[in-house]
């Protein structure tokens, strides 16, 4: 036993004298291939290409027409904007830079029906108007110390919105509501195929996010750090003002993972959760990509934020 465990431990010795390199020596691995990167590679050399083609195309492109910018009704001094029918998109192409999965797929939508859309944002004095009347539940949100009167509402979830439409609606006799997010993008994208009202880029210029963070070719700009009153920047081709930024608005839609399953006609979704309800545009704190027209987000119906607000619309026979 004594010859055997000295045999043991001298080969145990041995091995430990012998370098790793040796002692684990195997044969030279295989030169790993690298056809998975030259296809991603590709893959976004094609995707350029798509980019620039596309913008392109928006620049050269007559066949969209945009109608004369008209005024709607005054609902409790809300500025409408008539929107005429057309076709857009819902989601985005694949092309597009910092696009979500849940903004597949691609979808072509039309709208057959004229409809007015608030020229801006639900202001604070807007809402204050329904409070002081008896409505809105009573909620007063809170401004954070920026300041009321013009500035967009904000604190107020998808319920109080619904609660302002009531209002609304019993003051006016009409029936004024959310819009939808084929409405929203239609809207935001004002008869440009591209990721904005102003095109493919988004700078601090345009609107109210984080400037630092722009999209596309947009130059970096101030973060403001707050809520701006509304109209403060240019209005889009239709007329109306602050679809990218300054605060989220609801739409009506019921939360969907992707638009597998979206019509394309312009109505709200009332299929998937409606435990949860879309947000659309961006706000005064989110980066540039965030502001896209197809970009959304989820909350449930009754959370409030400072950066969450509304924008209302009416379909007209």
């Amino acid at each position: 036993m004594k010859i055997v465990g000295a045999t043991m431990a001298l080969g145990c010795l041995s091995l430990a004298l012998i370098p790793p390199s040796v002692a684990f020596a195997q044969e030279a691995p295989d030169v790993v291939d690298s056809f998975p990167k030259q296809i991603l590679k590709e893959r976004a050399k094609r995707r350029e290409a798509e980019r620039e083609a596309a913008r392109a195309s928006a620049q050269d492109s007559t066949n969209t027409i945009v109608g004369d910018v008209s005024s709607g009704s005054t609902p409790a001094g809300i500025e409408m904007v008539i929107v005429n029918p057309g076709s857009g998109k819902l989601g985005s192409p694949d092309f597009e830079r910092k696009r979500a999965r849940n903004e597949n797929p691609l979808r072509d939508t039309f709208i057959d029906y004229r409809f007015e859309v608030s020229k801006y944002e639900v202001t604070f004095d807007q809402w204050d108007q329904c409070v002081s009347e008896g409505g809105c539940a009573g909620h007063k949100p809170d401004d954070k110390g920026w300041g009321r009167g013009k500035r967009p509402v904000i604190n107020v979830s998808y319920d109080d919105a619904q609660s302002f439409l009531t209002w609304l609606n019993l003051k006016t006799g009409q029936t004024y509501r959310l819009l939808s997010e084929a409405e929203w993008e239609y809207v935001a994208r004002a008869g440009q195929d591209a990721p904005f009202g102003t095109g493919f880029d988004m700078s601090a210029k345009n609107a109210n996010f984080d400037g630092k963070a722009p999209y596309g070719s947009g130059e970096k700009g101030p973060y403001l750090r707050k809520t701006q009153p509304v109209g403060q920047y240019e209005p889009n081709a239709f007329g109306i003002h602050d679809m990218h930024g300054n605060v989220y608005e609801w739409v009506e839609d019921c939360w969907n993972e992707d638009h597998s399953g979206a019509i394309g006609d312009g109505s709200a979704r009332t299929d998937g959760n409606c435990k949860f309800r879309v947000m659309k545009g961006g706000s005064w704190v989110t980066h540039g990509y965030q502001t896209r027209a197809a970009a959304r987000i989820r909350y449930v119906t009754d959370y409030r934020y400072d950066d969450y607000g509304i924008r209302i619309a009416r379909t007209l026979n």
